[in-house]
This record gives structure tokens, sequence and C-alpha cells, in this order.
């Protein structure tokens, strides 16, 4: 048997082996979506990192925040969570409770001195000029540890940096449900909770003919309307999305990344505008009244029962008095 032989067999029975732990793997595996509850804080101080729990984030003081303290959805081998924590629940079914000490360097990174920065006052908005405040200068987030006159001490080193990192988890769920699939998905690219739902929708779309055997290789190709069932979800919009930063930059790849792990076709993200109530369009009154006939105008005032006589007199008055 030649080594290449030899090779290509163990190729093969190494396929074998992984097809077989596939099949024998219990618990929770990568790919899943699950729904957990966690509480995250550093071990030397026990500082709150970070926390599921609403009532944890009240004892903290940090309940105020614009954010909303509940269990969150994520998807196992993802990255969405610090690997030791899915390395922990992967096995795992709903119910389990753990806790995992993630390391400095795996959490937040080693803290390097070198990070620490002189820098010109002049680069920081003066609002900003004070210690503990934080700052972006050439593209970089730190925070400020000292500025004297002129000069400022900046940390570009994450504040959590040379931390240990202790978790408390718990697995509420295996998450089947799409519609709370992709609710978990946007909440976390998004940190908002839309509105959205799963239809199927029967679409038409042009689809190319296949030519027939005789037909000349260069002919130009022929479509016909054909109608396809496409499942789709719908999201509806809010104003603070249309301002969110990560969906106004990045809007394509969220929606094909939710498209692929839920098995939907298309993403439609729809705007609802509610009327105003009869109150019609800004500037029709005052200035914005300049181009309506005085018919127009003594109408408007008869039915608010305003007389135009008195109008006129206390005009006049009022340029005698001057």
């Amino acid at each position: 048997m030649t080594e290449d032989q030899e090779a290509e067999l163990d190729e093969q029975a190494d396929d074998v082996d992984e097809e077989s732990e596939e099949e024998t793997a219990e618990g929770l595996q990568n790919g899943d979506f699950v729904e957990i509850a966690y509480t995250a804080r550093t071990v030397e101080e026990g500082q709150l990192v970070d926390t599921t729990d609403p009532e944890v984030a009240e004892e903290e003081g940090v309940d105020d925040q614009d954010q909303e303290f509940e269990p969150r959805t994520i998807v196992l081998g993802e990255g969405h969570i610090f690997e030791g924590v899915e390395e922990a629940i992967t096995g795992g079914e709903a119910g389990d409770e753990g806790s995992v000490t993630i390391s400095a360097e795996e959490a937040f990174g080693e803290y390097d001195p070198d990070d620490v920065q002189t820098v010109s006052a002049d680069k920081i908005d003066e609002d900003d000029r004070y210690p503990g405040a934080h700052v972006h200068i050439d593209g970089e987030h730190g925070y400020i540890s000292t500025i004297i006159g002129g000069r400022a001490r900046v940390d570009f080193n994450h504040p959590l940096a040379g931390e240990d990192v202790e978790y408390e988890y718990e697995i509420l769920e295996e998450v089947d449900d799409r519609e709370q699939q992709a609710q978990g998905l946007i909440e976390m690219y998004l940190d908002e909770k839309l509105e959205l739902w799963i239809e199927t929708d029967e679409v038409e779309e042009e689809v190319p003919v296949e030519p027939d055997e005789d037909e000349d290789e260069d002919a130009e190709p022929e479509f016909e309307t054909e109608t396809v069932e496409k499942e789709t979800l719908y999201i509806e919009a809010t104003p603070q999305l249309s301002m969110n930063q990560q969906w106004m930059f990045s809007k394509q790849q969220i929606a094909q990344d939710v498209i692929d792990k839920i098995g939907v076709d298309r993403v439609i993200v729809q705007e609802t505008i509610d009327g105003m109530g009869g109150m019609g369009m800004p500037g029709m009154m005052g200035g914005g009244m300049g181009g309506m006939g005085g018919g127009d105008i003594e109408d408007a005032l008869e039915d608010a029962d305003v007389d135009a006589d008195e109008i006129v007199d206390e005009l006049e008055g009022a340029v005698d008095e001057e």
C-alpha cells in the first residue's frame, strides 16, 4: 500500500470518527439556540460586569440605564458570549446551572502599560477634560486618568483589562420557535427589541427558461414570470432603528445572518406612519397661509367663531400705541 493510499484511509477513518461523535453527542451543541440567564462579576473585587437579572441591576444601581435586563437568546458556537461560557453550556440541557471563570486574557485582555499615552488636551473636547471621562482620540477609545495643564494621560486599555471574570449562569431553555430565535439575534446585534413575525407570501419573479437543445448558445436568455412562495421575516421599523448606527452600516450582513440561521427566504423591514388626526402639514398656519385666498381666511375665521373686524381693530390699536 502506497503512502497516498494510507493517508486516504486515515482521512476516511477520521471522517467516520467525526460523524460517530456527532451522532452520539448529547445535550446542547453548536448551532443550537439557547436562552440563558447570567451574572458576571470580576473575581478580585466583585465588580458587576454584566447581568440579565433586573434585581441584580437594581441592587447595583444600574437599572436606570437605557437597556432591558432579561434573559438572552444566543447561538452556541457563534461567539455571542465568551468561549469559556459556551464550552460550559455545550452538552448541557435546560435547567442546568453553573459557574465558570474567564481569564483576563480571554475576557477583556491583559493590562498593557504601553496603552497609556500622554496627549495634548486640545485633542479633547472641553466638556470631557476631567479624570474618568471617556474619550475618542485618533479613532481609539480610552478614558482620562489624569489631566494637568495642557496635557492628559489617556488609558486606552479596556476598563476591565487585567480582570478575571466569573460567570454564574443558568440554561433556561433550548429555543425552537423561529420568531423567538430571530428576536434573539436582532437584540444581540442592535440591543433593541422589535416587533417581528414570519409569513409565507406568494411572489412573482422572473425565472430563466431552459433553452432548447438546438437553440443557439449565444442567443439572449429568455425569462418567464413564475409565482413562488417565499417565507418572509417581517420587522416593524421604529424611530430608534432608523438611528441605530449598527443597523445603518450593517443591515445587509445582519439580515443575511438572520436568513441563514433561521431559514427564511428574505427579510422585509416595514415602516408604519400614523395619520396626524386632521392637524394638516406643518407651516399651514402663520406665514404658511400667505398662498391662501382671502375668502379662505374669512371662512376659517368664521368657522373658529372669530370676528375679523375685532382682530383688525386690535392690530391698528397696537400700531397706534407704538
